[in-house]
């Protein structure tokens, strides 16, 4: 069973997503918020596999999902927003969000995106994909910044690094190098503990900054 919470200031919203979840035998709505601090809250009380936050709610939805990734490490936090722009979705991303979605997610799509970000896929609106690759575009070869956060990397792991850049799954990542899913698995989390990312996503953001997919 995937526990969820919805964080809305609108109701009706709230309530449409829900009505949507529940025709998902695996998904069980177990909280609802109205704010940023009520989401926190609702994520440390009630074990919460999924959080799907706003970003403009008040309190701030980025504020609740650094908070999320803080204190309750085993949700995985999504943005369901109406607003894409390239600096709101890279700040969500940053401050630990495993997923951006827009408000117009089709309702099989967004079943789809809680299940696989409970399995700790990340999930991006394909718009939001596009502003990501567009956003590598224009950095060219990469920031210095990002280079210094993956200079004490091996060459395994930032081999690793730059395909899980592209989204693809540890299996896939695995299947590519010719590595065990074990292998590529411990080096993941020692990718995440060296250049300080709180999961996948906020790594693959790295990955494009650092000018790794080319």
């Amino acid at each position: 069973m995937i526990r969820v919470l919805i964080a809305d200031n609108e109701a009706l919203m709230r309530a449409g997503v829900r009505l949507i979840l529940e025709n998902d035998d695996e998904v069980r709505i177990v909280a609802e918020a109205q704010n940023a601090r009520e989401a926190v809250e609702a994520c440390r009380a009630h074990s919460v596999d999924v959080a799907l936050l706003d970003i403009r709610m008040p309190g701030d939805g980025i504020t609740a999902v650094a908070e999320i990734a803080r204190h309750s490490p085993r949700t995985r936090a999504v943005m369901l927003t109406a607003f894409g722009e390239e600096a709101t979705v890279t700040s969500a991303l940053r401050a630990g969000a495993h997923g951006y979605l827009l408000k117009d997610t089709g309702p099989r799509d967004l079943i789809d995106a809680v299940r696989r970000a409970a399995a700790g896929e990340p999930v991006l609106a394909p718009q939001v994909a596009r502003q990501l690759v567009d956003f590598r575009t224009r950095l060219g070869h990469g920031n210095d910044m990002a280079s210094r956060r993956i200079s004490d990397l091996t060459p395994a792991e930032r081999n690793v690094l730059r395909l899980l850049g592209t989204g693809l799954s540890n299996a896939e990542i695995a299947a590519q190098l010719h590595l065990s899913s074990g292998t590529v698995k411990a080096h993941v989390s020692s990718i995440l503990t060296r250049t300080d990312c709180t999961n996948r996503v906020q790594a693959a953001v790295l990955a494009q900054e650092a000018g790794l997919l080319g």
